[in-house]
């Protein structure tokens, strides 16, 4: 396992008692305390600043009983995934290399919600200020494992080895590469095994679905802790129905697929959205990971959801995006990095007209 170092000198106060205003720009499903300290929540949510000189620590806590991830991204370039083991707070050393008049440090977590809390702490190094984004185009995407960068990166566990997180990385998934490649702000809200109206291995009995915890900041069912909607997205994209259209695990019982429940859910989600972002544009996507008849199937399903907004003249035409064939090589059947690169090239024609970027 690729560990960051323990830094070699204590960090000064990384918080206070009183609310002051924090110097780290964060992004994605995040909570901040009364002292500044940044709880990574959702899949690449991120908490990023800029600093001078080559000395940078920063402290960490995994605020769960398993270990967690984070991916860095140092002054442009991705400087790898680290593992974040269960415990008190860290403080770890950032290696600087390139003699720049400023750096900018971007963390970002690789795991997803259902792995716990990082607690980003603070930061020791010379002149902390505010990273700034530096673009007004937002997106949010929503969707399931292939969103979340599940199975994508086997650097440091192969495949059927460790936890079934341990090949994690949301930074290489489709929807981050593509923010960098187009230079627009992200947000994703995903989780592994869901969908619109059941998930991989259960019929909305036990577990829940999409529409039941993305108004939660959690994704969860713990409703106290809502997701507020200041975060307003240019573009909403939404890849469900892997799960939904998924044969499970071949022994717990599984009925056929409801294309009228997938329907009929998916549009009253994307009702749901129109009411979170009035001013938003929807475009729903297939799956890499489904082929043949399903994916038929699933092609008509969502043309039957669009159908249903044929005459909305309050928002722009939803559009369709379909997925070039694709036989996915990371872990469990899912894309690995470069197949989320294909992904995104794929995507960003449409993209970049959708968001009207030049």
């Amino acid at each position: 396992m690729r560990i960051l170092v323990v830094g070699l000198f204590v960090l000064a106060s990384f918080g206070t008692s009183q609310k002051t205003e924090s110097p780290y720009t964060t992004t994605g499903r995040i909570e901040t305390t009364k002292d500044n300290k940044v709880l990574l929540i959702g899949s690449a949510s991120s908490v990023s600043f800029n600093f001078r000189g080559r000395n940078c620590s920063i402290s960490l806590q995994n605020a769960t009983a398993n270990h967690n991830y984070v991916s860095l991204e140092l002054d442009g370039d991705y400087i790898g995934r680290y593992r974040i083991e269960a415990g008190s707070a860290k403080d770890y050393n950032v290696p600087v290399s390139k003699n720049y008049k400023q750096h900018t440090l971007r963390i970002f977590k690789a795991t997803e919600a259902a792995n716990g809390v990082v607690v980003f702490n603070g930061a020791k190094a010379e002149n902390i200020t505010k990273f700034k984004i530096g673009t007004p185009k937002k997106v949010e995407f929503i969707g399931n494992s292939i969103t979340s960068g599940m199975g994508n990166d086997v650097l440091q566990v192969p495949c059927d080895k460790g936890e079934w997180f341990d090949q994690h990385n949301a930074y290489w998934a489709y929807g981050p590469i593509l923010s960098r490649s187009l230079k627009f702000d992200f947000l994703l809200s995903s989780v592994s095994g869901i969908g619109i109206y059941r998930n991989w291995n259960d019929e909305n009995q036990i577990e829940p679905i999409m529409p039941d915890v993305y108004e939660n900041l959690y994704l969860n069912k713990d409703t106290s802790k809502k997701f507020d909607a200041k975060y307003q997205p240019d573009l909403v994209s939404i890849g469900l129905g892997t799960n939904d259209l998924s044969d499970g695990d071949g022994r717990k019982p599984r009925l056929a697929f409801n294309e009228k429940k997938y329907v009929s859910n998916y549009v009253n989600f994307i009702k749901k959205i129109y009411k979170r972002y009035p001013k938003t544009r929807i475009v729903l996507l297939t799956s890499p990971m489904i082929s043949g008849k399903k994916n038929t199937v699933l092609v008509k399903c969502l043309k039957e959801v669009i159908s249903n907004f044929a005459s909305d003249k309050t928002h722009k035409p939803i559009e369709l995006f379909e997925f070039k064939p694709m036989t996915p090589q990371g872990c469990g059947n899912h894309p690995d990095i470069n197949d989320h690169r294909q992904m995104a090239e794929q995507l960003e024609p449409v993209f970049k007209r959708l968001l009207e970027l030049k």
